[in-house]
């Protein structure tokens, strides 16, 4: 087992990564002495094959388990389900001494942070990912969130966790649809920080996807490294946190356009660094190469590089109205080499159009 640690001071916290890292949880969760409950939140997905396993985990820490689970899906990340799961928490007597437990993706991990971030002002919370794009990116830095109809993210708060916990033997009940989603974001990590780590991902592809564990754990690793030590440097993403965004502003746009219905969210991503390559060359930043050897990267996987209904107008619309838009003017992260990115203010609107065109013709 590996231990990435994520250094913010006093708020430090660990990564706990490999085979039975899981076991781990009860010591987790006993040196928290959780005087006031453990709610265990999760998802109608994951709740009935790791619940009762990780409720006993709880246990043996010396955590009294207060039982929460919500609907499964992008669609319930809504300010609805927090004050659902409040309810919840307050009907399992969980006070100030307590402390919340996330099982489960990426959209399980946002909603159940923001739930803890903003129940009785703020709780103590670990994350324990059961998907790659969890795994990879979502758990770790503590953004936490719900979506709104006109924009994704756009309602949450910063709150750290205080350990997350990896297991990679969870992904081999992960449906390969999300397994191919969750690598979006390795990719992408690879494109913004570490060329070695997107050489790997283009020559390991059909190790990766057949969920060989030993070919899984250096990604996952190196991509939790990448993000911590990002988060180390700037946690609420006053400067360089904004590399993360490669491909986001994108993708959060088609995200939305979508209802948030058509895509994964790693599809999306994947969707938006093939156009965040586009406008990086149309910046005069990277060139054909670069383009080509990406999109070859993300098709390997089996996600899209093409979007033929692409609704134009509402992608647009929707990506002005992204978080980090400033005075309705949209920013973009764009690559101007294998393994380093730069972030832009001054990509007009025609050129952020011409990019996604290139969705819509699939070239």
């Amino acid at each position: 087992m590996d231990t990435v640690t994520v250094e913010l001071g006093e708020r430090s916290y660990p990564i706990l990564i490999g085979e039975g890292a899981l076991t781990e949880l009860s010591r987790v969760v006993a040196r928290q002495k959780p005087t006031g409950g453990v709610a265990l939140v999760s998802d109608s997905n994951v709740a009935p094959l790791y619940g009762d396993r990780v409720a006993k985990l709880i246990e043996e820490g010396g955590g009294r388990v207060i039982r929460c689970e919500i609907p499964a899906g992008e669609q319930h990340k809504r300010l609805a389900q927090i004050e659902a799961l409040c309810g919840h928490f307050l009907e399992g007597g969980l006070d100030r001494g307590g402390l919340v437990v996330a099982l489960g993706g990426g959209v399980l991990g946002d909603i159940a942070g923001f739930a803890a971030a903003a129940y009785m002002r703020g709780l103590p919370y670990i994350q324990i990912p059961t998907t790659i794009v969890a795994q990879v990116d979502s758990s770790v830095g503590g953004k936490t969130g719900v979506n709104h109809p006109l924009a994704k993210n756009i309602i949450g708060a910063f709150h750290q966790p205080v350990a997350v916990v990896i297991e990679p033997s969870f992904l081999e009940t992960l449906p390969d649809r999300e397994v191919r989603a969750g690598l979006a974001e390795v990719i992408k990590h690879g494109v913004i920080a570490d060329e070695n780590l997107f050489a790997y991902m283009e020559q390991h592809a059909e190790a990766i996807l057949g969920r060989d564990l030993e070919a899984l754990t250096f990604p996952i690793r190196r991509s939790c490294e990448i993000k911590s030590a990002v988060v180390a440097e700037d946690e609420r993403e006053g400067g360089r946190r904004a590399i993360l965004n490669y491909g986001h502003t994108f993708g959060h746009g088609i995200e939305a356009a979508s209802g948030y219905n058509t895509f994964l969210h790693g599809e999306a991503i994947a969707l938006g660094m093939h156009a965040a390559g586009w406008l990086g060359r149309e910046l005069g930043l990277v060139d054909d190469l670069f383009v080509q050897r990406q999109r070859d990267c993300i098709a390997a996987y089996g996600l899209p590089v093409q979007w033929p209904e692409l609704p134009m107008d509402s992608v647009v619309e929707a990506m002005k109205h992204d978080k980090k838009a400033r005075a309705g003017q949209m920013r973009f992260v764009v690559a101007d080499r294998m393994g380093h990115v730069v972030q832009r203010s001054d990509v007009t609107e025609e050129q952020a159009r011409r990019a996604l065109r290139a969705l819509m013709n699939g070239r």
